[in-house]
């Protein structure tokens, strides 16, 4: 089992995020809760832990489950752990503290990299380990922290195959070349297994989590506890909840979901506990 991995947003981070993606400031939400602006300003900085009932009242006006948004700033909630699948890795991709994961298919002697990001020669080290053939480089969405070793990784390995979705691949220049367009509900041989697209626009505009055997790698788009910031072009943060509560989160409820930062978690743990969703 991996080491602890602290949640990637804290109570304030949660709260910013839903105050920017409905368009409200902090100063309308002191005034409308009757939170005195210093003191929220405290809970957005995480240098203070809300009541109860003011964590209620935040939730309540940004549309957040209050109960789930409380148990966050109260820190009483964190989700289960569970040893790692014999065909799944996890590392840190360092320095940028991002998720990646190697996905091996130990009879087949095949292997695929999600988010290959950080210091390639770990990656490279760790592959030939494997004597594995690497068929594909699984990409979640553009940003470096989740892409920037692939181009050295493409030199080492050149006929293992990027899977980039096309609005994202094209920010990725000549490291995505020839790469697999990641299509909504396409499926993607893989040994014994398949890897199934799912298409979640809004932390960019072609963001996707991949399917594979049950487990289920979310990028940024959804975290244990959250979702992810806005930066796409055309799609933002109604569509990101809408990608995740109709296309996520109706997934079986034992589905593992290993995300882009912070810790593993289950599709039954953030249908009880994400605050984003009721």
């Amino acid at each position: 089992m991996s080491a602890r991995l602290e949640l990637e947003d804290t109570f304030g981070d949660i709260v910013r995020k839903a105050c920017r993606g409905r368009g409200v400031s902090p100063n309308e939400v002191a005034a409308r809760t009757g939170i005195a602006p210093k003191r929220l300003a405290s809970f957005l900085d995480d240098q203070a832990q809300p009541t109860e009932a003011e964590a209620h009242a935040i939730a309540a006006m940004l549309g957040l489950a209050p109960s789930k948004l409380a148990d966050i700033g109260l820190r009483r909630w964190y989700p289960a752990q569970q040893p790692l699948p014999d065909i799944l890795e996890h590392r840190v991709n360092r320095p940028h503290s991002s998720n990646g994961y190697f996905l091996f298919m130990h009879e087949q002697r095949l292997a695929a990299v999600v988010d290959p990001a950080g210091d390639p020669d770990a990656i490279i080290k760790r592959l030939r380990q494997a004597d594995a053939n690497v068929r594909y480089f699984l990409l979640t969405h553009k940003h470096h922290d989740h892409a920037d070793a692939l181009g050295a990784l493409r030199r080492v390995f050149p006929d293992a195959v990027p899977v980039v979705s096309p609005p994202d691949g094209a920010a990725l220049g000549s490291a995505a070349r020839d790469a697999l367009a990641a299509e909504d509900g396409s499926r993607i041989p893989f040994g014994s297994v398949e890897v199934e697209v799912i298409a979640t626009p809004g932390h960019t505009d072609g963001s996707c989590c991949f399917l594979v055997n049950g487990l289920l790698f979310t990028g940024d788009t959804l975290f244990s506890g959250s979702v992810g910031g806005l930066f796409g072009e055309r799609h933002g943060y109604h569509d990101l909840l809408r990608s995740v509560r109709d296309k996520v989160l109706s997934l079986p409820p034992e589905t593992r979901i290993f995300p882009g930062h912070g810790p593993f978690s289950t599709i039954g743990e953030e249908r009880s506990h994400n605050p984003f969703f009721m």
